[in-house]
């Protein structure tokens, strides 16, 4: 079958028999969208009627929606995490009933090309007519692509369908509210994200109140360097939100603090939390009750479990996990380098200190990388002799000399450390020519027929040596963990380790260049994954860069 990017799903089964049978419809949808699956609920809608065209109606907010649209969320979780699911609530409605949601087709950030449905056909024969039927109904609620197809799933559902109810129809009224808050990273919009915000349009009948958090709360954050920033997490925010409920007020505003404006907006009703947020908002009603303000109703919804976690990862669906899921993998593609040769591909390695880039570029080296090290071309510049040695004496004086005649390099570097000017003066001499023993190395490496080279550079970046490599590998960890490292490794103070980072590029700044992230944080087998996966992914890249090389028969 086809596959399409954009998809709408109609679910036209009573409510309370979705959950036996949303797994599996999910999953047949998943053979036919590739990117973004959105659904629309019409519970009992007949598409297989001859008199007249069905049309939407507003359908009312139930607790049996909103546990539907948790476990849906779930299940696609599971079932097709590569898709971007996301429920629409434009004809859910308090009161439900008459009137047309749709007064006009509804334009979606994604226009559907394929309208899918698990409407259960009578007879084999029905099938053009409620395919014509589907096609006219998303039509008349979304702004769909011309030439919009329809996909009946329910032949593949045929074994969910002899499933025996499991209890009544009666549905239970979910009380709303007029203004509603929640609070959040919504670091890579996921399915726990999505079903917070989707209880949230649920419950909200006029505004939506979002902080999402900024600047100081994310300092804590695992892997914080792979944030997405603000504004791009609030663009998917919005985005998503305009798609499923474009009635509601939304107002999403930076927090720079745990509380943000629930503390102080009287005109807020609810909140919606977690059972791991729960004492947040018990901790939001305390400080607007000392603000001479009503408490907020605290509704409560599922933590969403991840089946696919590891040992690294929280067992909840959760934006750190996704964030550990990138290292390793490219996050940038490498910019196009035509003066670089085909073989070998040049991988600059670099990170902080104690962020085990070294160790990395070891472990590179045992799968048939050859390595560079530039710290020790560093050290062989400085050789009587060589022209490093000869201009460093000539512009910092002939006191740095040592009995055996080599330079004092810690005398040095107190002469150059904390002035600008002079850092920039001794650099200006050794960088150059470690670079141009790095360009020999590299010709050294591709006269030995390797494949891949990797560039140890600590100052890659801040050298400027991007040229020379055809992509950029960044080492992090958290500076917490890279001042430990530092005491232990060199013998210094925390003082002293502090200054040393903080006289190096951040590591929000690396990865900002990089490509490819890898963290040292774990145990040496999780790092060794990491590499073993980037690695892996290297040599497809490689493979498929050489085969573009080849000329066209």
């Amino acid at each position: 079958m086809s596959m399409f990017s954009t998809g709408i799903l109609v679910l036209t089964s009573p409510l309370h028999t979705l959950p036996l049978r949303i797994a599996p419809v999910l999953s047949s949808a998943a053979q036919v969208v590739e990117r973004t699956l959105y659904v629309h609920f019409h519970p009992g809608l007949n598409l297989g009627t001859s008199v007249g065209q069905p049309r939407p109606v507003f359908i009312p907010p139930v607790v049996d929606l909103s546990s539907l649209i948790t476990g849906l969320y779930s299940n696609a979780a599971n079932v097709c995490a590569h898709l971007d699911v996301r429920v629409l609530l434009t004809n859910v409605r308090v009161s439900g009933g008459a009137g047309n949601p749709f007064p006009s087709p509804q334009p979606l950030s994604h226009s559907p090309e394929v309208v899918l449905t698990d409407f259960a056909l009578q007879d084999p024969g029905q099938s053009p007519l409620v395919a014509q039927c589907l096609q006219k109904y998303a039509g008349k609620c979304y702004v769909c692509k011309p030439g919009l197809v329809s996909v009946l799933l329910h032949p593949q559902l045929e074994k969910v369908d002899k499933v025996e109810e499991v209890r009544g129809s009666e549905l239970e009224p979910m009380k709303t509210y007029s203004e509603v808050v929640v609070g959040g990273t919504f670091d890579r919009l996921h399915g726990a994200h999505k079903t917070l915000l989707n209880i949230s349009c649920l419950l909200a009948n006029k505004r939506f109140l979002i902080g999402v958090c900024d600047q100081d709360l994310l300092k804590k954050k695992v892997l914080k360097e792979l944030i997405e920033p603000y504004a791009l997490r609030v663009q998917h925010l919005r985005e998503f939100l305009q798609d499923v409920k474009p009635s509601l007020q939304y107002e999403i505003v930076p927090l720079s603090d745990p509380f943000g404006p629930s503390i102080i907006d009287a005109q807020l009703e609810c909140i919606v939390v977690s059972e791991e947020t729960r004492k947040g908002g018990e901790a939001v009603n305390k400080k607007r009750l000392e603000n001479g303000l009503p408490g907020l109703v605290l509704h409560e919804i599922q933590l969403l479990k991840d089946a696919h976690h590891t040992e690294i990862e929280e067992e909840k669906i959760s934006s750190s996990s996704l964030r550990s899921r990138l290292l390793g993998t490219l996050l940038a593609e490498p910019k196009d380098m035509p003066h670089l040769p085909l073989v070998p591909y040049i991988i600059g390695l670099t990170g902080g200190s104690g962020s085990g880039k070294s160790s990395i570029a070891r472990q590179l080296e045992a799968l048939g990388a050859a390595r560079i090290d530039s710290d020790q071309l560093g050290h062989e510049t400085y050789r009587p002799g060589e022209v490093v040695y000869n201009r460093v004496l000539e512009e910092f004086g002939q006191d740095l000399i040592n009995e055996d005649t080599t330079i004092n390099r810690r005398a040095l570097g107190l002469k150059v450390f904390g002035n600008k000017e002079r850092l920039k003066a001794l650099t200006d001499i050794v960088w150059p020519e470690i670079a141009l023993r790095l360009k020999q190395r590299i010709q050294q490496a591709r006269e030995e027929g390797k494949q891949v080279c990797v560039v140890d550079a600590a100052v890659l970046l801040e050298a400027g040596w991007t040229d020379i490599v055809h992509e950029v590998w960044v080492a992090v960890i958290p500076e917490e963990e890279a001042v430990s490292r530092i005491m232990a490794r060199d013998g210094i103070s925390q003082e002293d380790a502090v200054r040393r980072l903080q006289s190096q590029w951040c590591n929000a700044r690396q990865v900002e260049q990089a490509n490819v992230v890898l963290c040292t944080l774990w145990e040496p087998e999780i790092t060794q994954r990491q590499v073993w996966k980037a690695w892996e992914l290297l040599q497809k890249r490689i493979q498929q860069r050489l085969e573009r090389a080849k000329p066209s028969s």
